[in-house]
């Protein structure tokens, strides 16, 4: 072949342009991650499942835990205050409110009270 035959408009409209796909762009839009987790799928009628660990009921600490100690102190008719819950405990003060708010209040399902006494420290007790 010459060079005029294959400079000729057939060819060079063949070619195309340089880097472009002979497909085209695709409009795709993002797919997830892989391995990412999916979404929990809902029961028939549309309720979630109840969630198996809250079923069963969170029964009392063991005998001779401190949390067991933490809940006879704040069970006395007085309460306890947040001074001595650390001293028999040997928590921060943080993780004492912590235990209190989360274990005892929410897990056990019973109400603590506190209440700041006149000297400015704050008692907590079990209402009944």
């Amino acid at each position: 072949m010459t060079n005029e035959e294959t400079d000729t408009a057939a060819t060079t409209a063949e070619r195309g342009a340089h880097g472009a796909s002979a497909k085209g762009t695709s409009k795709k839009a993002a797919t997830g991650k892989k391995g990412a987790p999916k979404a929990q799928k809902t029961a028939k009628g549309g309720k979630k499942a109840a969630n198996p660990r809250r079923a069963k009921e969170v029964a009392a600490p063991r005998p001779e835990s401190k949390g067991a100690k933490v809940l006879a102190l704040i069970r006395r008719p007085k309460g306890a205050t947040l001074a001595e819950l650390a001293k028999l405990t040997g928590w921060q003060n943080h993780s004492i409110r912590g235990y209190l708010s989360g274990t005892i209040g929410k897990r056990m399902g019973l109400t603590v009270e506190s209440i700041r006494r006149e000297d400015g420290e704050r008692v907590y007790s079990i209402s009944k």
